[in-house]
């Protein structure tokens, strides 16, 4: 049995994650500022799946010291999720977007450097590192934009190019994720995530899509697509990923100081909205349309995931194809109406955005 340290672990990932390491016997103290509209009710379901009283929650913010520095004295592995999460907020807000993943990835690997113990840290970034891939040959087809020269998707050796303070600030992170290993020793992996989306996501307009469209449809709310809707990404069902993070900490040995891209990878792309509305309407058995907006700010026409990387250290890929994934988030969504009846709640910019959605 481990002490397991989650910080934004009463969000869409870091709630599946816990629960995940709940059933496996260990000791898990989730640390969330509870800001996110949905993560009071994962909480509660957490507390409510914990009949051995193994959970812990420490309600405070990853960026406070001295509450992180605390937290960590008791952890034997650490998966850092808090974040800020939407590029649209961090290119309205960017100081905060900056002292949320930023600095408050930097206060993390401070708490376990100061701690003296070389706890294993995972750490979720993003693809957003990558920038636009403008230096990548697109192709517009039909209906989807396509990678010309990289049909198995972006490899971790694309050179970084930050677009947006979000890709600013994650990257940073990102970065001093791989520092803290190789400066002071401390066994980090990092995670350049694409698409995740299942069960217990409260996705909005700015951030988890594939969540946001379902519930719409499923609460008759408008929809709108940015861009033309034929970009292209990647879709990783949240029991992949949490297996996916879960090899990573068994198979420290390995994967210590590496960086992983992580998701659906080719056989799970998919265009947000010309391959993706299909289905919708297959799901819900009607039309369902939707309004058209401007691109916005570094959305990448396309972005699809090499994980062959991940398959050869860890032994990992995906297991939940995306139309099995995508009903089984419709079926969820339409048996917990009852949560998405309220209107979206305002987010007290004062506070971290500490759950990943």
């Amino acid at each position: 049995m481990k002490r397991v340290l989650v910080f934004g672990g009463a969000g869409f990932v870091g709630s599946n994650l816990s629960k995940s390491l709940l059933n496996s016997g260990h000791r898990v103290t989730v640390f969330d500022a509870l800001v996110r509209r949905g993560t009071e009710s994962n909480l509660a379901w957490l507390r409510e799946c914990d009949s051995a009283r193994r959970l812990k929650f420490i309600q405070d913010d990853i960026r406070n010291l001295s509450a992180v520095r605390a937290a960590v004295e008791d952890a034997d592995q650490i998966y850092h999720l808090a974040a800020q999460v939407a590029v649209t907020t961090s290119v309205a807000d960017p100081g905060t977007d900056f002292e949320v993943n930023a600095l408050g990835t930097l206060n993390v690997l401070e708490a376990v450097r100061l701690s003296g113990r070389p706890i294993p840290v995972l750490f979720t970034s993003t693809n957003k590192v990558y920038g636009g891939l403008e230096g990548v040959e697109t192709i517009e087809g039909q209906k989807s934009y396509y990678f010309k020269s990289l049909p198995l998707g972006v490899p971790e050796s694309r050179a970084l190019d930050f677009h947006s303070p979000y890709g600013c600030s994650k990257g940073a992170a990102d970065q001093y994720v791989r520092d803290y290993n190789r400066i002071y020793g401390i066994p980090t992996v990092v995670f350049r995530m694409s698409c995740i989306y299942g069960p217990r996501q409260f996705g909005n307009e700015d951030q988890g899509w594939v969540a946001h469209f379902l519930i719409s449809v499923a609460t008759g709310s408008p929809i709108t697509i940015y861009g033309d809707g034929k970009q292209v990404r990647d879709v990783l069902f949240i029991d992949d990923l949490v297996r996916a993070f879960r090899l990573a900490i068994t198979k420290i040995d390995i994967t210590v100081g590496q960086i992983y891209n992580i998701g659906g990878g080719p056989s799970n792309a998919l265009a947000v909205w010309s391959e993706f509305g299909e289905i919708l309407s297959q799901l819900s058995g009607s039309h369902v349309s939707a309004a058209f907006g401007d691109w916005r700010p570094g959305d990448q026409p396309c972005y699809i995931s090499d994980i062959r990387k991940a398959e050869q250290h860890m032994g990992w890929k995906p297991q939940v194809d995306k139309f099995t994934g995508i009903r089984t988030l419709w079926n969820w969504v339409n048996e917990n109406r009852a949560l998405f009846s309220r209107p979206p709640e305002a987010v007290d910019s004062d506070k971290v955005m500490g759950a990943m959605q």
